[in-house]
């Protein structure tokens, strides 16, 4: 691990060989001297003993307070080594939550404890603070016995047990995803003595750990030599607690930044709260606080690990850099900077805030993390995981809408260079997480894709008869990220009211129409979707979607390649309005409502209007129509060539899973398709929503009318072609499943339930009555039968639980659905 300057590198060695020569001399016990014989000094934020021979780590401690206490830390726990598994998680550079830990001395022991900072009496008596901390556990994490002591008092402890225990919980993990009751295995753990790094401000070691089972699980059949046996690297970082000074900045939840401390303040005045949260952000000090403009005490610099290529090294570093003018815009000069780390340093090391570049063996979502003092909120360093498949992931579906044959040409249609403006953005928006900024879902909706902290979809068009990627993805800092630096980063000259100044700059940004919005459910706060108007950017989507599977062919493969490979490519194609139909059908039964703070505007939620709900509705009613889910039988063709040879895992799971097998199922295909909309349509929740919006406003969207529109999409037509007649019988059927399904669920309201079932039953009496085609006369016969029988549960046999449609391959295009389906311990 070597320090940034190698100047510096060398000075430092140097002082390490005078303080060791020192420190070898100083210990008078004979015990302390026998302990230390074989191991090597060094000096940093403790004196440090690195015993290679026996693979051991000693460490001595200054003499105890009054308290018993021989010194305070921030802890973190990290993960040098992943496992490689986007589904069960355990990757490189992955972080546990930092910790403030104690060394207490306990007579001839040392204990290793984590300290309760979520519980306070801020300002409060001594009597006050005493009775809060005796009132909520601490955690003893680390027992060890005291090898040797100085006359002094100051003690030497061996951490080696605390290296190698099971610190990160990895066997619970494993087995809460699923994989085997795995165990430690001590006897293949060790401490690895040459990953050690030893600073004046922190402190860095690295254990090897070893994991055995007896039934291992599929994944870690999938990415293990032997899968008995997982070995992972943990890292320890020991690092010096922040100096005193830096400013706490209150949580405001109109700005969009991340709440890192939850604090319960039981010394607050009745008056007052007795919780309040505080955002998290590194300490940033202009050297003149006076001046609008001035340079900084201690610029923030992020590294890009080494180990991406080029080109992507470089887009990272320019992406990630733009932060860079949004720190200049809030009057910081030179206070940001992103650099290519120093070859030789370790991305491990917590004196560096690293970009780092992740593999795992599938696609997988990308993390900004924090080293973050729970005190204060105060980031001390900050970590970003990339996943490196997700950029040939977006090069794939640029392909399958261009052509394969202009990738590596240049230009605005080459995919390649689309991918890499998509991963600047990226390199930007994990930045701006390990900064203290949260997502913003609804930055797409106003200013013209105003923030990196959305999830930009490529914007595209349809010119002359021609896809338009001349504006797929912005470049640079966005009005969000301007507001966004300025609130939680900008200082406030002396003598000016801070409250009543952050209030304003927030006041100021509502003003200009910017709005932040991060669940998943609110109507203008969507991934990976585009542009004001939901229902229009719909419209759009299904236009390049058309013109793209009209030309889609053995073009959107490199020639040579499979022609299986056509199936991978052909599915974000086809799905390509996928995250505009989860916009739209947000408007149906939506609120539009605000993160508000009293007086400060938007306090009251407001139902979308009728207009606009209904022409959503009928929008969505669009993504049903069987021509616009049919395929030409030429490429049908084309998509049924499958795949020899070993299987690939990469491969198989972004692929359709039809009742063709092998053979392509264009109506299954179909199905899959229709349910995204179908679902989305008949969510419990949003019903509930659509009775009380119509129990309020009798002119809004009612569910009577909601769910005539919907059983009428899917409705046998007379005279329709046969092709399309079976993706309708599909449809019918998957309909059916859905209400089945959502009649189950406990949340729906009996009102909703009621005319939900009054609306299945019409159905099952139109189909009874049908008169048409023959095929059609029959299918609708049989499914209305199942509908009005007088056995339940013949009518439940339709539901997913016992006939589950086949599943949408993965969503949101960088990753597994199930990669956070349990939140890590």
């Amino acid at each position: 691990m070597k320090p940034v300057s190698s100047a510096g590198g060398a000075l430092f060695a140097a002082l390490l060989v005078v303080w060791a020569s020192g420190a070898a001399a100083a210990p008078a016990d004979e015990a302390w001297a026998k302990a230390t014989a074989a191991s090597e000094a060094r000096e940093g934020l403790l004196q440090t003993h690195v015993d290679r021979k026996a693979s051991r780590i000693l460490v001595r401690l200054p003499a105890a307070d009054r308290d018993g206490v021989s010194g305070r830390f921030l802890y973190q726990a990290s993960l040098a080594t992943g496992l490689g598994s986007t589904p069960v998680g355990l990757d490189r550079a992955e972080m546990a939550r930092t910790l403030v830990v104690a060394f207490r001395r306990v007579g001839r022991k040392v204990i290793l404890q984590a300290e309760n900072t979520g519980f306070r009496a801020d300002g409060g008596t001594p009597e006050e603070i005493k009775a809060v901390r005796d009132s909520f556990a601490v955690s003893n994490i680390w027992a060890g016995e005291v090898v040797a002591e100085e006359p002094g008092g100051g003690v030497l402890v061996d951490l080696t047990t605390f290296l190698t225990q099971d610190t990160l919980d990895i066997a619970a993990r494993l087995k809460a995803r699923r994989q085997g009751t795995f165990r430690a295995a001590p006897s293949l753990t060790y401490v690895d003595t040459g990953r050690i790094g030893v600073f004046p401000e922190n402190l860095e070691f690295e254990a090897v750990q070893t994991f055995t089972t007896d039934e291992p699980g599929p994944e870690i059949r999938a990415v293990t030599p032997d899968p008995r046996s997982v070995t992972l690297s943990v890292h320890h970082s020991f690092l010096k607690l922040p100096e005193p000074g830096f400013r706490s900045r209150p949580h405001d939840p109109r700005t969009g930044t991340s709440v890192q401390v939850l604090v319960n303040n039981y010394a607050a005045p009745l008056d007052e709260p007795v919780v309040y949260r505080l955002a998290r952000r590194f300490r940033l000090e202009k050297t003149d606080p006076a001046a609008p403009r001035s340079r900084v005490k201690r610029p923030i610099v992020f590294y890009v690990d080494r180990a991406a290529p080029e080109p992507i090294r470089s887009a990272l570093v320019e992406g990630a850099g733009w932060w860079a003018q949004a720190f200049e815009a809030a009057g910081f000069i030179d206070a940001f900077r992103v650099e290519v780390l120093p070859e030789g340093a370790d991305p491990m090391d917590a004196r560096y805030n690293v970009i780092n570049w992740i593999h795992r063996q599938t696609r997988g979502w990308s993390t900004g993390q924090t080293i973050v003092d729970p005190r204060t909120g105060e980031i001390v360093r900050g970590v970003v995981q990339l996943g490196s498949l997700r950029i040939r992931q977006d090069r794939l579906i640029f392909e399958g809408l261009l052509g394969a044959e202009k990738s590596g040409r240049g230009g605005p249609e080459d995919p390649v260079q689309i991918a890499l403006a998509r991963i600047r953005q990226l390199g930007m928006h994990e930045t701006g997480h390990a900064l203290g900024f949260a997502h913003n879902f609804a930055g797409s909706t106003f200013g013209g894709r105003a923030s990196a902290m959305d999830y930009p979809a490529p914007q595209i068009s349809v010119r002359n008869g021609k896809l338009d990627f001349g504006k797929a993805y912005v470049e640079g800092a966005g009005d969000w990220d301007l507001f966004t630096v300025r609130w939680l980063y900008g200082q406030i000259p002396p003598g000016t009211d801070e409250t009543r100044a952050l209030d304003q700059l927030a006041r100021e940004a509502a003003g200009r129409g910017m709005r932040f919005i991060a669940d998943a459910e609110h109507p203008y706060s969507t991934q990976w979707d585009n542009g004001t108007d939901p229902v229009a950017e719909l419209e759009n989507v299904l236009a390049v979607r058309r013109l793209a599977l009209a030309r889609f062919g053995l073009g959107n493969i490199p020639a040579g390649a499979p022609v299986a490979d056509l199936r991978r490519v052909f599915v974000p194609v086809y799905l390509f309005h996928r995250y505009q139909v989860d916009a739209a059908v947000k408007l149906v039964g939506g609120v539009d409502y605000a993160y508000a703070v009293s007086g400060g505007g938007g306090e009251r939620a407001k139902v979308i209007d009728a207009r606009t709900q209904r022409r959503a509705l009928q929008a969505l009613l669009v993504t049903l129509s069987p021509k616009e889910l049919d395929l030409r039988d030429e490429l049908i063709e084309l998509l049924s060539s499958a795949q020899s040879g070993t299987s690939d895992k990469q491969f198989e799971i972004e692929l359709f899973q039809t009742l063709g097998g092998p053979v392509f199922d264009m109506p299954g295909v179909a199905t899959t398709a229709s349910d995204m909309t179908l679902s989305a349509l008949l969510d419990p929740q949003r019903l509930n929503r659509v009775i009380e919006q119509h129990r309020r406003d009798p002119g809004q969207l009612g569910l009577q009318e909601l769910l005539s529109a919907v059983f009428d999409s899917v409705a046998p037509l007379a005279g329709e072609a046969p092709r399309l007649a079976e993706i309708r019988r599909r449809q019918q059927l998957r309909l059916v499943g859905d209400v089945v399904d959502t009649l189950k669920d406990k949340s729906l309201s009996p009102t909703a339930a009621a005319e939900l079932s009054a609306a299945l039953k019409t159905f099952g009496r139109r189909l009874q009555t049908y008169q048409g085609g023959a095929e059609e006369i029959v299918f609708a016969r049989h499914l209305g039968g199942l509908i009005l029988d007088a056995d339940p549960e013949r009518l439940a046999a339709l539901g997913s639980e016992r006939m589950p449609v086949a599943p949408t391959p993965p969503g949101s295009p960088i990753g597994e659905d199930c990669w956070f389906c349990a939140p890590n311990p």
